[in-house]
Order: structure tokens, then C-alpha cells, then sequence
């Protein structure tokens, strides 16, 4: 799994694990009927084929770095540019989360009654028991040692690092792991939270974290720079992911 995100460290017995690579996106399909899987990536490949088509005609789509506003745009392009917006960030900072949504809920559809998807590093989660991810940040000591008991769903998760990620960022966390109430506005905010991560250390962290709080479907946030940590809003059971293995 990726360092850079939130992974999926330990689910109940019974389940179905299916990693999956689909152009440069890997990740993990999770589910108790393995027979949505393929729905699953049928609809990661169509959406992600209705998005290169949109911003081959809309370049500022694929480059703005603020929200845009979108007309007769495929589904996808116009829930991250709604995403996007309620994070003041531009429409790309959502795509891995709002792929790994639609897909979950083509899952779902088809009687899925757990069906998680990690696409990237971000992870759309809808489960009927509990599931533990954990925390990549790079070097950081807290890497992939510090996780959360997700018990209510459907659930959101997304990290964002200014230090050990591919992705653009204008802050310098180790990670900002935001939950929300699906993973396109996780995805979204959890860049709008790095991007704040910069300047005096220690006021750093809780000016990530307060900077998203007042995000309508925003549940809670950890941000994590050196040996500093700060938290808001209302996260999952903290555990230890080692305990787990």
C-alpha cells in the first residue's frame, strides 16, 4: 500500500480482498460478494474515461488550482468540481476520491453490503462492521504504527502530504488525514488542509486542522508534522496498528 495515504490495514474474516491497477491508479477493492468486483472496476475505467475525455476540452478543469464551475460535464467532473468548491481547492484534488465513491456505489447496487474501495491511497467505505485502516506519513515514526476503528459508515477517508507525495502541495505535513462524509470531499479537503500546514511548527498542525472544521460534511482531522499532532472534530477510535497485525 501506499505511504502516502490512508490504508486498510486489518477487515473482518469472510471478505474478498482484490488489489487492481487501472492506468497509473493503484489500489484495493475489499467486499463481502465478490461478484461486484468487476463492477467495481468497469466503473473506475468508464469514469475515468468520461473524465480525460472532459478535460481534453476543458483544460482549466484539469490545471486550476480554485474552484471551477462545470457545464454539461459526465457526473464524475461535476461532483469533484462540487467538491472542490466546498474545499477551495481546483476540481483534480477530488478525482481519486470521487472515483473510488461512484464505484463504491456500484457495489452497493448490486447488494454489496461491504464494499470498500482504495483508489490511491484515498478509500470510500461502506461496510455493515467495523473496519481498521491505518496512517502513512512517510518517515515519519507515526507511519503506518497509528490506525482507526471505522464503525459508521458510509465513511470517507483521504490523506494529503507535503512532504511524501506525488501530489501538488503548497504546505509541509507529513499528512493531513481527513474523514468525511464520502471520499471525494475527503479527497478535497485533505489537500485544503495541507496546503495549511506551513510556518511556525507546532501552529502548524492545529492551523491544517481548524482551517476545515467548518466544512459542511467534514467529520474530523489528524495532522501530523515532525512530533507535532494535532486533531479536531469527531475521528474513529485511535488504535494501534501494530496491536492488530
Amino acid at each position: 500500500m501506499s505511504t502516502e495515504g490512508s490504508t486498510l490495514n486489518q477487515v473482518t474474516t469472510g471478505l474478498t480482498r482484490h488489489p487492481y491497477s487501472i492506468g497509473e491508479t493503484r489500489g484495493v477493492i475489499i467486499t463481502d460478494k465478490p461478484e461486484t468486483i468487476e463492477s467495481a472496476l468497469d466503473c473506475i475505467r468508464e469514469q475515468r474515461r468520461q473524465l480525460f475525455e472532459y478535460i481534453l476540452m476543458d483544460h482549466q478543469f484539469e490545471y486550476s488550482l480554485t474552484p471551477v464551475t462545470v457545464d454539461d460535464a459526465p457526473i464524475v467532473a461535476q461532483v469533484m468540481a462540487q467538491a472542490s468548491t466546498r474545499a477551495h481547492v481546483g476540481p483534480m484534488a477530488s478525482v481519486a476520491g470521487v472515483i473510488a465513491d461512484l464505484a463504491v456505489d456500484a457495489m452497493v447496487r448490486e447488494g454489496a453490503t461491504v464494499a470498500v474501495i482504495e483508489n490511491g491511497g484515498e478509500a470510500a467505505l461502506y461496510s455493515d462492521r467495523p473496519l481498521t485502516i491505518s496512517v502513512g506519513a512517510g518517515d515519519n515514526p507515526l507511519s503506518e504504527r497509528l490506525g482507526f476503528r471505522v464503525t459508521s459508515f458510509p465513511c470517507g477517508i483521504a490523506t494529503s502530504s507535503g512532504r511524501h507525495s506525488h501530489a501538488f502541495s503548497m504546505g509541509d505535513a507529513d499528512s493531513v488525514t481527513v474523514f468525511a462524509v464520502n471520499a471525494g470531499l475527503a479527497d478535497a479537503v485533505a489537500t485544503y488542509a495541507a496546503n495549511q500546514v506551513k510556518g511556525i511548527e507546532g501552529a502548524d498542525v492545529f492551523a491544517g486542522v481548524e482551517a476545515v472544521l467548518q466544512i459542511k460534511g467534514v467529520h474530523g482531522v489528524l495532522a501530523i508534522r515532525d512530533d507535532h499532532v494535532a486533531t479536531g472534530g469527531v475521528l474513529p477510535e485511535i488504535v494501534s496498528v501494530e496491536a492488530t497485525h
